[in-house]
């Protein structure tokens, strides 16, 4: 049994949408890195920095796989029950125009919602397509990239401009393993330095 504290820290990591879409996702298999940015549309070092929140609460955890990536999955899932209780009204008085304005701001949020599902639809298409589209990328780039911890890098960065780090976390190897395939891409002009952060040369993201 959780204490008030507990239960307030755990409110607080919740009361962030996108941490519980992490979790609903989640719910349904574990995901690495990149799978969650792409499935969520948010930014690999948003969902990083989501997912070491809930690590650090035992909310999550991860295993790595033979190609030595991160899957993180629910290690402790939530379960909350919200019970509400009418209050008695009977002595209240009634302002003119609440009905109206409550019947807007239920019309209101019926569009809204009906705005999300449509939307979450259409990136629920758009995943599929960008799926297909990272096999392209594989098949056609057999040729071009000598091994698959180059495949990974390119898939990573075709997404956004990544340092090492970043790209060390996202492919589930070490740096120093990575750090090779790495100049090997910006030798070949395939891949570009730009500060700390590397990313797509223009001629191939055209």
């Amino acid at each position: 049994m959780l204490n008030s504290i507990e239960v307030a820290r755990l409110l607080d990591i919740l009361g962030n949408r996108n941490r519980r879409r992490i979790i609903e996702l989640l719910r349904e298999k574990p995901c690495f890195v990149t799978e969650i940015s792409e499935r969520l549309t948010l930014s690999p070092k948003a969902v990083i920095e989501h997912l070491s929140l809930m690590e650090r609460e035992e909310i999550l955890a991860f295993r790595i796989n033979e190609k030595r990536r991160k899957y993180y999955f629910l290690s402790n899932d939530i379960s909350i029950v919200v019970s509400l209780r009418k209050q008695d009204t009977s002595d209240t008085p009634r302002e003119s125009g609440v009905g109206t304005k409550f019947r807007r701001s239920l019309h209101t949020l019926r569009k809204m919602v009906q705005a999300r599902d449509d939307l979450v639809s259409r990136v629920g298409h758009l995943d599929n397509d960008i799926e297909e589209q990272v096999h392209e990328v594989a098949k056609r780039g057999k040729n071009i990239l000598r091994t698959e911890t180059e495949l990974d890098l390119v898939i990573a960065l075709s997404h956004y401009h990544l340092s090492l780090p970043d790209l060390a976390e996202l492919t589930g190897k070490d740096e120093v393993e990575i750090i090779p395939a790495v100049k090997g891409l910006v030798t070949r002009g395939i891949v570009e330095q730009d500060g700390l952060q590397y990313r797509i040369c223009d001629f191939y993201a055209r």
